[in-house]
């Protein structure tokens, strides 16, 4: 019992690290520039407790169980040798997480004039064929590079043939869609099949399923756009609801918290029963393993609830209105407050805590967490300034997108396998819920204020999100390629990776 008390007060000191800044710069900008209703305040402080809590239950949570779940049925499906078993259960295991996915259920609401049903189908069936092709090019050891180019010229070229206001939609799904139901399970399924490899790439290989599943649902939605050809549809801002006292905050979150219970609920189920019928036929885990296990998701059950619950919520509304009165009195200082929030709020996504843990253990220690979150949180303060010239301007989104995707691409040329990899998962990792709860709301507060049009303007900041961290964590790729050169200590756990620094293609 110690241990665990141990355990979730390392957690809970870790969340408090990742949204005491976030919740610091809100308060210094309702007290100076940007006046917030008290009971705005009040429910945002509120959300963020309750999403510190479920943090560190999450991140516990992940540790224990779905970790260990998506490694254990990644060998042993390997382990099986059938490739039409293989790829069936992947399909099926891709199809699975998507609809598990909360944040799914979000972007199926944003897009118009497509039924939800549609949406989400569309999608998790994108998923399902994706994360086939990534374990399919994790045992024929095909390199990611090349295959990334030619998705993302299939997807650029596809994106002219549907409408403009469409275009950021399109490309906020790859990032909305792999969020923390579906990354720790995939990465941790990516290390399960490359665990019974014994050549030398399999450490590099163990990447790349995130990267991979992201591409899956753009596609999927550009595609409905073709059919569909919606047009801009009206799009709700996050309305801030101000609490008159204690009692009407109370009935706020007491009133929501049954719908995320029954929507977490629902949606770790599609996951349980699969992991049941494979530990059942295949697995067979037992005693401490598997009581693990259970517990582990108990505990991601009432984390999940509880994030997901301060952040829709607390921070959305509170998102929305301070981009609405930047927007309205302030709107040159968007771009440097965006970029301010944005370093910091990477922190408090939950899935990005399971992929620099898994990077940090995987590398031997070569590769640091400190180092990923630095870097993730540079890249991110950059997508997020970029996203509120956008807001400010109106420049089309390909105006960046295009340029950003030619220069990740163009460094995997450079960039030593792993990091090409992890910089190509770190992109759907860092788009989460805490992207999609406040720094959504707050471009589309901003563009309410300007009057800017909200699905062409204001979309786009998930899209900018999974995208900056592909340039970042290259350029620490090769940092860390130049240090290796001169020896530096610090980097000779990287030495197994040496011999495949440059990308054969």
């Amino acid at each position: 019992m110690t241990r665990l008390s141990q355990k979730l007060t390392m957690k809970l000191k870790e969340a408090l690290v990742a949204v005491m800044p976030v919740v610091a710069i809100l308060l210094i900008l309702s007290f100076t520039v940007a006046p917030i209703p008290t009971g705005v305040v009040m429910s945002f402080l509120v959300g963020a407790a309750l999403v510190m809590i479920g943090m560190m239950f999450f991140t516990l949570g992940a540790e224990m169980a779905m970790t260990p779940m998506g490694e254990k049925v990644g060998a042993k499906m390997t382990q099986s040798r059938n490739l039409i078993l293989i790829v069936f259960l992947a399909f099926v295991l891709g199809v699975i997480v998507t609809i598990s996915e909360p944040d799914l259920q979000v972007l199926a609401h944003l897009v118009p004039s497509i039924p939800n049903s549609t949406i989400i189908l569309a999608v998790a069936i994108g998923v399902g064929v994706f994360l086939v092709v990534a374990i399919l090019r994790m045992l024929l050891n095909i390199s990611l590079a090349p295959l990334l180019i030619v998705l993302y010229i299939i997807a650029f070229s596809l994106v002219f043939f549907v409408p403009q206001e469409f275009r950021a939609i399109a490309f906020d799904s790859g990032g909305v869609t792999t969020g923390p139901m579906t990354v720790p399970f995939i990465m941790a399924l990516g290390i399960g099949v490359c665990a019974i490899r014994d050549d030398k790439n399999a450490a590099d290989d163990s990447f790349g399923l995130v990267a991979l599943c992201s591409i899956g649902p753009i596609l999927a939605v550009l595609i409905l756009g073709m059919v569909y050809m919606p047009d801009s549809g009206q799009v709700d801002v996050a309305a801030a609801h101000n609490a008159a006292d204690s009692v009407e905050l109370r009935k706020m979150f007491s009133g929501e918290l049954p719908t995320y219970m029954l929507e977490i609920a629902m949606s770790l189920l599609p996951i349980i029963v699969f992991f049941g019928l494979f530990q059942i036929f295949a697995l067979r885990l037992r005693g401490r393993s598997l009581k693990k296990i259970i517990i582990g998701l108990v505990y991601t059950y009432i984390g999940l609830t509880l994030f997901m619950t301060g952040a829709n919520v607390g921070f959305m509304p509170a998102g929305s209105y301070l981009g609405n009165v930047l927007g309205g009195s302030y709107k040159f200082i968007l771009i440097p407050i965006g970029a301010l929030i944005g370093f910091f709020i990477v922190k408090a996504e939950p899935a990005v805590y399971v992929l620099n843990q898994q990077v940090e253990e995987i590398t031997d220690g070569g590769i640091s967490a400190n180092a990923m979150g630095m870097s993730l949180s540079v890249g991110v303060a950059v997508s997020v300034a970029l996203a509120m010239i956008r807001v400010l301007t109106g420049i089309p989104i390909l105006c960046f997108l295009i340029p950003g995707y030619a220069i990740a691409l163009g460094l995997s040329f450079f960039t030593p396998k792993i990091f090409t990899a992890i910089a190509f998962d770190s992109g759907g990792v860092a788009s989460g819920p805490m992207t999609a709860t406040f720094l959504l709301p707050l471009a589309q507060g901003a563009c309410s204020a300007l009057g800017g049009d909200m699905v062409s303007d204001a979309f786009g900041v998930v899209a900018m999100v999974a995208m900056t961290p592909l340039i970042t964590i290259q350029i620490l790729g090769l940092v860390h390629r130049i240090k290796q050169r001169k020896g530096t200590p610090a980097d000779i756990a990287l030495a197994q990776f040496e011999e495949d620094d440059i990308i054969e293609l």
